[in-house]
């Protein structure tokens, strides 16, 4: 798409700014329609949200899966994923009252990331087991796509009727629905799904031009997928994690992160719907693993940090934030040493 060098960077460039841009705006319209439609935050988050800041991730993956780049592909979606649990670590230091897992307890908060190991684990099962395929499908693909649907549903179960609740403390701010949104509704879905549109259109040209980088540079499309566009395509998550931050809306910020990399799983089926040469699990590289053990590592290390809710800790972030801050970062030096 892209011919020249400049022109993959700048278009590569312009897409970015626009997802952030368009990110910005998703979240303030997802605090009131999550109030006006009486889903709450961590439903929307879930249901809605997390798929709108996914397209991005959604259409840069099955872009670079349909043109045969399984290493492209992978990389993107799992290091965006793993790109996103840091942007919970990112949050975590922009809210100074307290720890943000301990502010923003919830239930679906502990189903979802218990949901998301389940799902991260499903793709090294596939890896590890023979090549075989169904109409050019994994049947880990399909399992997946179940497995999502299922969670969704025990996700709102919790939602409904929870067996628990988490202790209420000065710190905690709970998801209270404010009513003061009504009479704008068409204005706020109108205004939502067109931003929804344009980061999907965004993150399609997004890897159109980091096609381009990487054919015009030699770059390894696992450099390429696991930190640029991954970076990039994730720019969504953490503009509508620090704004729904800054307004308040702490369980909207939390749901949204989780229920973004559980929804990126199925993005991850649609790469191996998308690749016509039979597994994408098979055919990527072996360190493309490196972002998918990393991601089951840091989701497990943030399910401690929402069960152990420390209100303070070293610099005023939680001990889950600063674990996974370095994980990130040695994984990351992983990747880059072995490329």
């Amino acid at each position: 798409m892209f011919t020249s060098l400049i022109s993959s960077i700048i278009a590569f460039g312009i897409a970015a700014l626009v997802i952030v841009i368009a990110g910005s705006r998703l979240a303030r319209q997802a605090d009131r329609l999550a109030d006006q439609s009486g889903l709450g935050e961590a439903l929307f988050g879930v249901l809605l949200l997390a798929g709108v800041t996914s397209l991005p991730d959604f259409a840069a993956t099955l872009s670079a899966a349909v043109d045969s780049r399984p290493d492209l592909a992978m990389s993107n979606v799992m290091g965006s994923m793993a790109v996103n649990l840091v942007f919970l670590g990112v949050g975590d230091m922009v809210y100074r009252k307290a720890n943000l897992e301990h502010a923003a307890a919830s239930p679906v908060n502990l189903m979802l990331a218990g949901l998301l190991i389940v799902l991260l684990t499903l793709p090294l099962l596939a890896i590890f087991t023979p090549k075989v395929t169904l109409w050019g499908v994994h049947p880990v693909t399909p399992v997946i796509v179940a497995a999502y649907l299922f969670g969704l549903h025990l996700v709102r179960r919790t939602q409904a009727k929870p067996m628990w609740f988490p202790r209420r403390t000065h710190q905690t701010v709970p998801d209270v629905p404010e009513r003061h949104y009504r009479g704008h509704s068409r204005i706020l879905w109108f205004d939502f799904t067109a931003m929804a549109i344009v980061t999907g259109i965004a993150g399609w040209i997004l890897m159109e031009a980091a096609k381009g980088i990487a054919d015009q540079t030699g770059l390894s499309e696992t450099l390429i997928g696991g930190l640029f566009t991954a970076l990039a395509t994730s720019t969504p998550e953490l503009v509508t994690t620090i704004a729904a931050i800054r307004i308040g809306a702490l369980t909207l910020a939390v749901s949204n992160i989780f229920g973004t990399n559980c929804f990126n799983m199925l993005v991850v089926a649609a790469a191996d719907v998308g690749y016509a040469r039979g597994s994408i699990y098979h055919d990527m590289a072996p360190v493309q693993m490196t972002w998918v053990l990393v991601g089951i590592l840091m989701s497990a290390i943030l399910l401690l940090g929402l069960v152990r809710r420390e209100t303070y800790g070293i610099g005023r972030i939680g001990f889950e934030s600063a674990l996974i801050l370095g994980v990130y970062a040695i994984a990351l030096s992983v990747v880059v040493v072995s490329n």
